[in-house]
């Protein structure tokens, strides 16, 4: 397996300290001393440098359920999208919300659930939300083969820091609110080709070719990517496919816009009532419970 480089770049002000010979005063003004980072973007390994063995067997499991969910993880998955719709580069791609990013920086607390969550979990949650199907159990192949896949992208990442290129970019709010007719324009123009004018996605030989990005066959109401915010940054740093960054911030806000004022799957923490559950978890920008062409978003499932 090739090497690769370390990617901080750490002054190295503790480095004549010792445990047993420094003098505690001089211990305690050293910590107190702000240590610069410098990180590098970090390059994942190369596919062929999946190793040859058992565990390489499962690094390429996870690679093709992640990248062929519905085929390799069917009974987790309750819609047309795989892993890597949104986790483009079979979660190798840098900004969208790369596998290595994430893998660094968990266990971590999530107010989505209000708990510290393990890695596991958080992909248990993908499959729950963005798959809109079940989590896998903790000790079953499939999550097994995808901790195993994202654990080898991350190899030699420094662990808990903010790599360069993690999640999506923080995208700046726009000029003006954003707009469904606008979005509308904005997604006919950039996004139809591929995902069709009613946005149900291209298929050939009954595969999804480009996703559902709306409707049964798409991610749920509990989905990140529900969240305008999400879908924002997503598109302006992802999207047009093969175009990424040619949409201007108001344009992927308003097509953000449009593509989640359209009924979707319901929110598995669904209690029964989509006023009091949009008060309990939907406390961010999405459009969940809000009237859309006379339609009440999330009363329909």
């Amino acid at each position: 397996m090739k090497p690769r480089l370390l990617v901080l770049c750490v002054p190295l002000v503790l480095a004549a300290l010792s445990s047993h010979a420094a003098e505690p005063a001089v211990v305690e003004q050293a910590h107190a001393i702000a240590v610069p980072i410098t990180l590098k973007p970090y390059i994942p390994p190369s596919e062929q440098d999946i190793p040859d063995d058992e565990f390489g067997a499962s690094v390429r499991l996870g690679k093709h359920i992640f990248t062929e969910t519905s085929r390799y993880a069917a009974q987790y998955v309750g819609n047309g999208l795989q892993c890597a719709n949104c986790h483009l580069g079979a979660g190798r791609l840098a900004h969208s919300a790369p596998l290595w990013g994430a893998w660094v920086k968990y266990p971590a607390y999530r107010s989505k659930n209000k708990m510290v969550n393990t890695m596991e979990e958080r992909i248990q949650g993908c499959f729950r939300y963005s798959m809109n199907g079940s989590a896998p159990p903790a000790d079953s192949r499939e999550l097994k083969a995808v901790m195993t896949y994202a654990y080898w992208l991350a190899e030699g990442a420094p662990t808990g820091l903010d790599l360069p290129g993690r999640g999506y970019p923080k995208l700046a709010d726009p000029a003006q609110s954003p707009d469904f007719t606008r979005g509308q324009k904005v997604f006919m123009q950039n996004c139809a080709l591929c995902h069709g004018a009613d946005g149900q996605g291209t298929k050939t030989s009954d595969k999804y070719q480009f996703p559902p990005l709306w409707g049964d066959a798409s991610y749920n109401w509990g989905a990140g990517m529900h969240r305008i915010n999400t879908a924002a940054a997503f598109i302006r740093a992802n999207m047009p496919y093969g175009k990424a960054g040619s949409l201007s911030v108001q344009e992927a806000w308003d097509v953000a816009f449009y593509v989640n004022s359209h009924e979707r799957p319901q929110d598995p923490r669904f209690s029964g009532d989509v006023q009091a559950t949009k008060a309990e978890f939907h406390d961010h920008q999405c459009q969940y419970g809000e009237t859309v062409d006379k339609q009440v978003l999330g009363a329909r499932n």
